[in-house]
């Protein structure tokens, strides 16, 4: 493994305010190649699992080798592509989740969940069909569209490149703010655990549930708490909702918020995966409680109280222009900001108890999809051809070629000499 790998581990590392020295024992192997894209995708998936993995031992006590197997973090990140119920493929995307040409460029819609198609609908004033909505959105500007849906509820992102997102305000707020943020906030006396860690689950989709199940699998008792009337869509709970249990709660109803201010009142981990503000009007707080929160766009800015999912972060933030082409938006091969961010969390989550188990204290960790989007751009070295080739003249004139690999202490950096003319040299050794 290159020193990549090891770079996105410290960095991530150092982010979550770990000991430095941990990362020597990080071990790194598989088969190469995996996740391919333009942007470093696989060394963002191998850096988060391997920091989570590197949090997890350091929290259970565990001294030896932390291992990275590149196949399993590849296959991890694509999960719900291999899920089989009963040998059927899950439905990952809806009929009207997709993009879309508008008047001026490109839109992206998120309409897996029934409330969120009724606001696309209801915003186009449209029909429930591909040809419908695509016409209606044909016939308008790219944020246009994106306006309208959001103000109705629904979720719609006009395609951007990356210097428009970093233009822009929200762009400007998340470029100055790092990938995650860590806060103590109280003084509570350091927590004896002497059963399974306690975690109550209210996150949605894709990156919350994988950081509790995460959480699961390390031996944490993850209760997951949904609306009775909004549960999470069959295919999403089978695949990440494995190692908890789940109930259903109204919390505007008197007798299930007292059910559930019991269940907070016992936790060590609360993690929420809702929109900023959405559960504000609840009292979350309670001393001693490690609190790990997850936004799409994050808690600032003015998109800070938006919706959002990891394929319209994707072309909100320019990563979808990156990856596409000059006549048609891309993707990343994996829905990479849920899952680096749901590992990401997991890590954040596990940091926070071991520091709190020696200092005490109440905790708070804060992550978002578009903060790591943003780190994925600028924090990881890219496959850049430039720096790999030269320049040089000669009796063929000016050519622009590919450096040698060959590379050592002392050893030579270029040629001693360019191409020549075919056939024009003397047949004699040099200086002979």
């Amino acid at each position: 493994m290159d020193n990549t790998v090891r770079t996105a581990t410290e960095l991530l590392w150092s982010a979550l305010g770990g000991d430095p020295a941990l990362v020597d024992r990080v071990e790194y192997g598989g088969v190469s190649g995996l996740l391919p894209a333009r942007l470093p995708v696989m060394d963002l998936a191998r850096g988060a699992v391997a920091a989570c993995s590197l949090a997890a031992a350091e929290h259970a006590g565990l001294p030896g080798p932390v291992r990275v197997d590149d196949g399993a973090v590849a296959t991890a990140f694509v999960s719900e592509r291999h899920l089989r119920v009963d040998g059927r493929a899950p439905v990952s995307f809806a009929p009207l989740s997709r993009f879309w040409r508008a008047a001026d460029g490109w839109v992206r819609t998120h309409a897996n969940y029934p409330h969120h198609k009724a606001a696309l609908l209801a915003a186009l004033d449209a029909s429930d069909s591909v040809e419908a909505v695509a016409a209606a959105i044909g016939e308008r500007k790219a944020v246009e569209v994106e306006t309208a849906v959001y103000a109705a509820g629904g979720l719609a992102v006009a395609l951007r490149t990356p210097e428009e997102w970093a233009a822009g305000e929200q762009g400007r707020e998340v470029a100055a703010r790092p990938l995650l943020t860590r806060e103590r906030l109280d003084e509570a006396a350091p927590r004896r655990h002497t059963g399974p860690l306690r975690v109550l689950d209210l996150t949605r989709v894709i990156a919350g549930p994988i950081a509790t199940r995460t959480l699961a699998l390390l031996g944490a008792d993850v209760l997951r708490i949904d609306p009775p009337g909004n549960p999470e869509l069959p295919d999403q709970h089978a695949d990440t909702n494995v190692g908890k249990r789940t109930s259903a709660l109204d919390l505007d109803r008197p007798s299930d918020r007292r059910a559930f201010e019991e269940l907070l009142d016992s936790a060590d981990v609360l993690v929420t995966g809702y929109r900023p503000g959405a559960l504000d009007r609840f009292d979350l707080e309670r001393p001693g409680l490690v609190t790990a929160r997850l936004s799409a766009w994050g808690d600032y800015g003015p998109w800070g109280g938006r919706r959002g999912f990891d394929s319209l972060v994707q072309v909100a933030t320019g990563i979808a222009a990156t990856e596409g082409s000059v006549s048609e938006p891309g993707a990343l091969p994996a829905q990479a900001l849920d899952h680096g961010t749901g590992y990401l969390l997991a890590a954040a989550v596990l940091r926070s108890l071991t520091e709190q188990r020696t200092e005490g204290g109440g905790r708070l960790v804060r992550l978002a999809l578009a903060q790591t989007g943003h780190w994925l751009t600028h924090s990881l070295p890219r496959y850049e051809p430039e720096r790999y080739v030269t320049e040089s003249d000669g009796p063929l004139g000016h050519l622009r070629h590919a450096l040698s690999p060959v590379s050592y202490e002392g050893g030579p950096t270029a040629w001693s000499r360019p191409p020549g003319v075919a056939g024009a040299d003397a047949p004699e050794w040099a200086g002979a």
